[in-house]
């Protein structure tokens, strides 16, 4: 019998699913369509009700919670005991304790009983053994970057921490683990379509970096394959911090997808004082027209035939392209859609920009606020 590969969701998904059984849908079709265990569905169900949370100390039990904090204490009791002799060794003999033990607690917890420093721990190992002491952190920041992040990335994330290492020691590191960052998959170009005439003005002209918040918006569209047919990703970015504040899904490449995208924007439209795009038909119409002179909008297209123009919009799309679209297989459109307001959820807060400084598009803008106050 195959073993079931194990997999990890993220709090959203678990909501979507409990939403989807609320209003109607079946258990069993949940359970079925997502790949789900019925016993999983049925936790989280029971987690929503109890307490709104899926985080299993939120759920736990008075007795539950004072039962591992006993057994932690009794843990930390037994490991002082265990290496109070070596409180005053020196530093090799406090390290070979801890590597004697490092199978019963953890590394953090000897070090600080022993009062060595963890760098030192791991310096001393590796001129011991030759393992290199950062391969653990390396792999950690791989895998939370969903297999995105290059050398430079994973050294600024590194530097984060207090570590210090050259992106040529992070590369051998990678190599030798198997980490392969998803931007080294080749791209894949699509066929530009003909552009409209229309003689609205470039506004931008290329000037992308140091705009206000919410002074330029910037748009495009790309493909997503879904079910064997071609469906369309429409996503507005915020040029002030690369954020992604609209974001829509669907089975056709129509202004009806811009609209939607709009419609997903959380701040007030009124507040963007110009849209950029390409001529792309889908962005020139009635019902965008009306977008735009309803909040009092300018309007900005790109030069024909050229694409640098909207740099920025092409720049996302080729990291949403190469981070998203490439990594899944999508089934249905609201999976897609599920699984975009996941990956824009992480690319606004969790995902690091080196146009930001190795910020978040959500931390550079609190960081702007909290110099401005």
């Amino acid at each position: 019998m195959t073993k079931r590969p194990r997999r990890s969701f993220t709090d959203e998904f678990k909501n979507q699913m409990v939403q989807l059984h609320l209003n109607g849908k079946p258990r069993s079709e949940i359970v079925k369509e997502y790949d789900l265990t019925a016993s999983s569905l049925d936790k989280w169900i029971k987690q929503h009700q109890s307490s709104g949370s899926f985080k299993e100390n939120d759920n736990r039990t008075d007795e539950e919670n004072e039962l591992i904090r006993l057994r932690k204490e009794n843990q930390r009791l037994l490991m002082e005991n265990d290496i109070f002799k070596a409180g005053s060794a020196d530093h090799r003999t406090k390290v070979d304790v801890i590597r004697a033990n490092q199978d019963r607690y953890s590394v953090s917890a000897m070090c600080r009983v022993l009062n060595i420093p963890k760098s030192t721990y791991y310096y001393i190992s590796k001129k011991t053994n030759g393992v290199d002491p950062i391969i653990a952190d390396v792999i950690e920041i791989f895998k939370n970057s969903r297999k995105n992040y290059g050398t430079r990335k994973i050294k600024h994330q590194l530097e984060a921490k207090g570590i210090v290492a050259s992106r040529r020691r992070i590369g051998r590191i990678m190599r030798e683990n198997g980490l392969v960052s998803n931007y080294t998959v080749a791209q894949y170009k699509v066929h530009k379509q003909p552009v409209n005439q229309d003689p609205v003005p470039n506004e931008v002209n290329r000037e992308f970096n140091g705009r206000a918040p919410l002074e330029v918006a910037v748009s495009d569209l790309t493909y997503v394959r879904v079910g064997g047919k071609w469906n369309y990703v429409c996503l507005i970015v915020d040029l002030y911090n690369r954020e992604i504040i609209g974001y829509s899904a669907g089975p056709n490449k129509t202004a009806q997808l811009v609209y939607e995208a709009f419609a997903r924007i959380r701040y007030r439209l009124d507040q963007i004082s110009i849209f950029h795009t390409d001529r792309g038909s889908e962005f020139k119409n009635n019902v965008i027209d009306g977008v735009i002179e309803t909040f009092n909008i300018k309007r900005s297209l790109s030069n024909k035939g050229c694409p640098y123009d909207n740099a920025v919009a092409e720049s996302a799309f080729k990291v949403f392209k190469t981070e998203f679209a490439n990594q899944y297989v999508f089934n249905t459109l609201d999976y897609l859609n599920l699984m975009l307001s996941d990956y824009v959820n992480w690319y606004n807060n969790i995902r690091i920009h080196s146009s930001l400084g190795y910020l978040t598009p959500d931390a550079y803008r609190k960081l702007a606020h909290k110099k401005a106050v």
